[in-house]
């Protein structure tokens, strides 16, 4: 096991000026389960690559414990990659698949049989041993790659979004089992997904990318209690939250009925006229329609113990003293009632932010507000 550190790492693939991944400071602890997330193209996989050896670094340093790595071949860097293909054999049987990189290795055969069966009892393996990848179902492949890797006992895995591969339950089960092992096991492990769902569940720590630029990196608690930014305030949390532009006024901000008051040091981070105030599906409390932002109703989503309301609101009233090229368009809002609920289409309906369920970000620069 190590620790992995990237420091200043830089990725530019050919015909780009703009590079893949862009200066990247990241430390990861020995034993630490990190996943990279983020929209496509971001830069993650190019990442995870170049700390397997797969991709170049144009700038910058990757150490894995105290050596520098950037300029050594992936074999002599001591890691173990599993795919989002899963890449066995289709020729070989699950036990080999399992032991083939210990015997290009040379290790006596009884040692390695030991290492598989080891492997094979974790992973509940065992009486698929003698099969070939191609009698066996998506999870079971994709614990076969595991196994591969586990056997290896590498100082680090690396796993490029081994789960994207199966469906929506097996992705469930299967994320589970392996977050579980990483524990057991205690090893080094930094981890791909474009699905923040799973980043979420997996993680100790989340870093969270857009267009090569770490964003934020926190615990999944810290991510979505305290989000950076506005990009990372509509990635993380599903439903999205809802970001809803404001002008900034007199008294602060006023949505939904409700007058947000900003603090001296809020007012002198924004940078121009409006803010965006963030608020979570769940932090919205229904009111009369005159008592709040009014919302008409355009679809409801029922998941038993929770109901989605989606709609959108009616256009805003305007302030005192606002012209009307200032008044604003209807903007989509999404609420979080208790399941079962009796809304439907079409219902119009009233919705007002709760205390303390505000996340304040300046519209221009799309960064937080300090706190009250």
């Amino acid at each position: 096991m190590a620790t992995v550190s990237f420091r200043g790492a830089t990725r530019y693939y050919a015909g780009n000026d703009k590079p893949a991944v862009d200066g990247l400071d990241l430390d990861v602890a020995d034993g630490e389960f990190l996943v990279l997330v983020g929209p496509s193209g971001c830069g993650k996989s190019t990442t995870l690559r170049m700390l397997a050896g797969l991709e170049g670094v144009d700038d910058g340093e990757i150490w894995i414990g105290d050596k520098n790595v950037t300029d050594v071949e992936p074999r002599a860097r001591d890691i173990a990659m599993v795919f989002q293909n899963y890449a066995l054999y289709p020729h070989m049987t699950v036990h080999e698949n399992i032991a083939f990189h210990l015997k290009i290795a040379k290790m006596p055969k009884s040692e390695r049989d030991e290492r598989v069966q080891e492997a094979a009892k974790l992973l509940d393996l065992e009486q698929y041993l003698e099969r070939k990848p191609a009698k066996l179902s998506g999870g079971q492949r994709q614990r076969v790659a595991m196994g591969r890797a586990i056997v290896r006992a590498p100082q680090v895995f690396c796993m490029d979004e081994p789960l994207s591969n199966l469906d929506a339950k097996l992705r469930v089960q299967t994320r589970t089992q392996i977050a579980s092992l990483q524990r057991r096991l205690g090893t080094t492990t930094i981890y791909v997904t474009h699905d923040q769902v799973e980043a979420m569940t997996m993680g100790d720590r989340v870093a969270v990318l857009k267009d090569g630029l770490l964003q934020q990196c926190d615990t999944p608690v810290g991510l979505f209690a305290r989000p950076r930014n506005v990009f990372v305030a509509g990635f993380i949390g599903s439903p999205a939250m809802n970001l809803i532009p404001t002008r900034v006024e007199q008294a602060g901000v006023t949505l939904g009925g409700a007058t947000i008051p900003l603090t001296p040091q809020q007012r002198a981070a924004v940078t121009g006229t409006d803010v965006i105030v963030g608020i979570r599906p769940e932090g919205w409390d229904l009111v009369d329609p005159a008592d709040g932002l009014a919302v008409t109703v355009e679809a409801v989503e029922e998941l038993g113990s929770d109901q989605y309301l989606y709609g959108s609101s009616d256009a805003k009233l305007l302030s005192e003293g606002e012209s009307v090229e200032h008044q604003e368009a209807p903007h989509p809002i999404v609420v979080r009632t208790p399941g079962m609920s009796a809304h439907e289409r079409g219902q119009k309906l009233g919705v007002r932010p709760q205390p303390g369920a505000l996340h304040l970000f300046d519209k221009d620069s799309g960064e937080r507000l300090p706190d009250a």
